[in-house]
């Protein structure tokens, strides 16, 4: 359905060292900035990248939105959300673990980066 999710971000700098870490956590190679400022995150199963606004305003997270990322495990949501902390992430909404969704258990950690957009490692449960 997607073929890419760009967020915006302030500092490219800070939001690339917070996106290295917690996508290499679960596995996505480093990402790539090209020659506008930009930077990629490449996969066989979709592209996730950050950018500075192209209008030239400040980035501001989305109010409601959230992005996900899937885990294959648990434990590779719980080092995802560890690498988030230790590079400049924050915390939100219930403590990393497993939550009872419409169709079965969901294992769900969130943050907000450093540009404040809310992100998500999921793995279902079932």
């Amino acid at each position: 359905m997607f073929s890419h999710i760009m967020v915006g971000a302030n500092d490219i700098n800070a939001s690339k060292k917070f996106y290295d870490a917690i996508l290499g956590a679960i596995g996505v190679p480093l990402g790539r900035m090209d020659d506008k400022g930009r930077v990629f995150y490449m996969t066989k199963t979709g592209v996730f990248a950050i950018s500075k606004p192209i209008n030239g305003e400040a980035a501001c997270a989305a109010n409601g939105g959230t992005i996900g990322f899937a885990v294959d495990s648990p434990e590779l949501g719980d080092a995802w959300h560890a690498a988030g902390i230790a590079n400049g992430g924050t915390a939100c909404e219930d403590p990393p673990g497993l939550r009872e969704g419409p169709k079965g258990q969901l294992y769900l950690a969130y943050l907000r980066d450093p540009a404040g957009n809310k992100i998500c490692a999921m793995k279902r449960m079932y």
